[in-house]
């Protein structure tokens, strides 16, 4: 399953999230699109429930489901912890996700961008693979030649806070990882154990 490229705002209506973290996208319709969207009392099923919060999660961060499901997998394999905050750490961890961290791009899907087109550097090396994973204290920063991009700029001066979890340098644009996140740091409105009981179903 390839990666979702359609209306990120629909999305967000029908998940009843905001994929982009404004939460624009819910502020005048929370509610899911189509006709019967306002109205709609239909109730989901435990399986439903597990699968909604399994697609919240892989769209936030946005992943195609092979990728999904192989950073679950590796997360089990993690011997402390609990396997759902694990699996959410690892997804923290990704390269695309540090550098909206960061505040050097204001979604998660910009920041993927960057660092395809190669901006972002890690330990002064360029690093193009949004799914690389970051390790504590690795410096990630923004290339030379990229440091005048209107995006990269406007993304810094409208990034109001930053987690705890990760330090930056507005002057050099480089920050890190300075730590793995608590739980109470990541999305509050994931319910991770859903996630794990549907993958626990079909592993």
């Amino acid at each position: 399953m390839s990666r979702y490229t359609g209306p990120s705002w629909k999305l967000s209506r029908r998940l009843g999230i905001s994929l982009s973290g404004t939460g624009k996208e819910l502020a005048r319709r929370p509610y899911a699109p189509g006709q019967h969207g306002p109205n709609s009392r239909r109730s989901k099923s435990e399986y439903g429930m597990q699968l909604t919060e399994k697609q919240k999660l892989r769209h936030m961060y946005g992943l195609n489901e092979r990728q999904f499901r192989n950073l679950f997998v590796k997360a089990g394999k993690i011997r402390e912890g609990k396997h759902g905050v694990n699996f959410m750490i690892l997804l923290e961890r990704r390269l695309d996700n540090v550098v909206y961290r960061l505040g050097l791009a204001t979604t998660r899907r910009q920041a993927r961008q960057f660092v395809n087109h190669g901006h972002i550097l890690v330990d002064g090396k360029r690093v193009d693979i949004p799914s690389y994973e970051v390790e504590v204290g690795q410096v990630i920063s923004v290339r030379e030649k990229s440091r005048e991009l209107t995006a990269v700029k406007a993304a810094v001066e409208s990034t109001l806070g930053r987690p705890a979890f990760v330090s930056f340098d507005d002057e050099k644009l480089e920050g890190s990882l300075s730590r793995l996140p608590e739980r109470e740091e990541l999305p509050q409105d994931i319910d991770e154990s859903f996630v794990v009981e549907f993958y626990n179903k079909l592993l």
